[in-house]
Order: structure tokens, then sequence, then C-alpha cells
């Protein structure tokens, strides 16, 4: 398979995988951690008034989902690109990123939330899923192998 061929795939398969396990974490949590009584998180016309409603355990799938959907798709991603894993990976984690910031400027919710979500669950997931996809560890300027360049 050409490798452009390839590392298109390795970005379709990581969004299509990232998206599954997002959705998939995101429709069971209500189900492991049911919202306070009188919130219907399926009305979307109320969705950003009952995001006040919640408690902090309630955004724990979320937060997973995000997590977990962007870390899967870059290890995807990683392990099928035919090269720059790192940046395959680091790409998917932009991608889900760029989500994760439409959601926050469209729904809102807690400001602690949105700073965990953002910070935490896209890009250290998308670095982390590069890794275990096979990335080299990046090296730091002028090191080669772990040893000084002379």
């Amino acid at each position: 398979m050409p490798p452009i061929l390839r590392n298109t795939l390795a970005v379709i398969a990581g969004i299509v995988v990232g998206s599954v396990i997002n959705m998939a974490i995101i429709t069971v949590g209500p189900i492991l951690i049911p919202p306070p009584e009188g919130v219907d998180m399926s009305d979307t016309e109320k969705f950003a008034e009952n995001l006040r409603l919640l408690q902090p355990a309630n955004f724990i799938a979320p937060w997973l989902a995000h997590a977990l959907g962007t870390l899967f798709g870059a290890l995807i991603a990683a392990k099928v690109a035919t090269g720059h894993k790192m940046k395959f990976a680091l790409g998917i984690g932009g991608f889900f990123l760029l989500g994760g910031i439409l959601m926050v400027s469209l729904v809102g919710g807690p400001v602690w939330f949105a700073v965990l979500d953002l910070i935490g669950a896209y890009l250290p997931m998308g670095f982390l899923g590069g890794m275990l996809g096979g990335a080299k560890k990046p090296q730091p300027a002028g090191f080669r192998n772990g040893v000084r360049n002379q």
C-alpha cells in the first residue's frame, strides 16, 4: 500500500476509533453514574441549563470519554502510519482538542471541568497514544540516542 494511502487511512481510522470509544463511554456514563433527580441530559434545549445541576461525579464519564477516545484514536493512528508516528498521534489529539474547544464554547459547563478537559484529555493522551503506538521518544536538541552530540 502506498505510504500516502496508508497515512490517510491512519488518520481516518484514528478519528473513527476515537469517536466510537468517545460515544460509547458518553452513552454508558449516565447509566453508571446517573444525573441528579429531574435532570434530563437528552433535552438539547435545556442541556446547558442541566449542566449546572450536575455533581462532579457526573463529569467522570465525559472526561474518560474524551481522554480514552483520544488515547485509542492516537494509538491506532500511530500504529497504522508509515512514519512520523508521533505527529499523526498528536494530530489526532489536536483534532479532538478542537472538538473539545468547540463543545466548551457552545455548551459551556463548569470552568474547572473545561480546564481539566482541555488541558488533560487531548494532547497528553495523544502523546501517550503515540508512545504506545511505537513513536520514538523525542530527543532534546543536540542529543542523539540519549548522548550529547559533540
